[in-house]
């Protein structure tokens, strides 16, 4: 399994493999019918009340994504994710926030490896 994470904004690369975008709104600027998007999970995203919450503030980072985890725990979304993963070597995951490092597809990212390296899996 390889999961990438890549701005909706970054032009669709043969790398990417099959895209989905994780944010609960749609990106402003991108039209639906060229966005090259698979699948939209936007209830993998987090709760509006989280990302309103964590704002992108690097300094919440580790307690984002505490918080967003035990969100996911009971997201039939994530179980969704996992399964879509699963049918496909490449995944990547696409997120529209300005900031790389500290959002939620990288947090999605951070679990899912984490849950790989747990079960042993590939």
């Amino acid at each position: 399994m390889t999961v990438h994470i890549k701005r909706i904004y970054e032009p669709l690369s043969p790398g990417d493999g099959y895209r989905v975008l994780v944010d609960r709104l749609w990106p402003r600027g991108i039209k639906k019918r060229t966005a090259l998007v698979h699948e939209w999970l936007k209830d993998v995203a987090p709760s509006s009340a989280l990302r309103k919450w964590f704002s992108h503030e690097p300094k919440k980072w580790k307690a984002f994504v505490q918080k967003y985890s035990a969100e996911l725990q009971a997201s039939t979304a994530f179980k969704e994710l996992k399964t879509l993963i699963g049918k496909h070597k490449t995944v990547t995951l696409l997120y529209s926030a300005k900031d790389q490092q500290h959002n939620q597809a990288a947090a999605l990212q951070q679990l899912l490896n984490l849950i790989e390296n747990e079960t042993g899996t590939e």
